[in-house]
């Protein structure tokens, strides 16, 4: 249980940090997988560049925890980062995103954080 509650909170930071290098690099397709596009040359480009530093910043900060502090407070971490995804799914949901995309992959990433705090408040 303990390489499982590790290896998933490690693929969550890492997930969490391609999430931010693509909202910086490649806004436009990012915004698009989001399931709200956003012209990145327009009005939105400071929203997704933050967007991009937010993500990114979370991964560093899951790793850090992880490596120094260890399990438990990695996963009070992830159970307040869970908040986030779900969060996402109401926005995808009221700015017209489909709710294939907003429970398919928003929500569903809420449950599998929400996994991973769970497994690693058991280690």
């Amino acid at each position: 249980m303990t390489v499982t509650a590790y290896t998933l909170a490690v693929v969550l930071d890492l997930f969490c940090l391609f999430l931010g290098y693509r909202f910086l690099f490649q806004p436009g397709p990012a915004a698009a997988g989001y399931g709200v596009p956003a012209d990145p040359g327009g009005d939105a480009g400071a929203y997704l560049t933050n967007k991009g530093l937010k993500d990114g910043t979370f991964g560093v900060v899951g790793l850090v925890l992880l490596a120094f502090a260890g399990a438990r407070p990695e996963a009070w971490f992830m159970l307040c980062v869970a908040l986030l995804p779900l969060g996402d799914t109401l926005i995808v949901l009221r700015h017209g995103g489909t709710k294939a995309v907003a429970f398919g992959i928003h929500f569903a990433t809420a449950v599998v954080v929400l996994i991973s705090a769970a497994l690693l408040f058991l280690v």
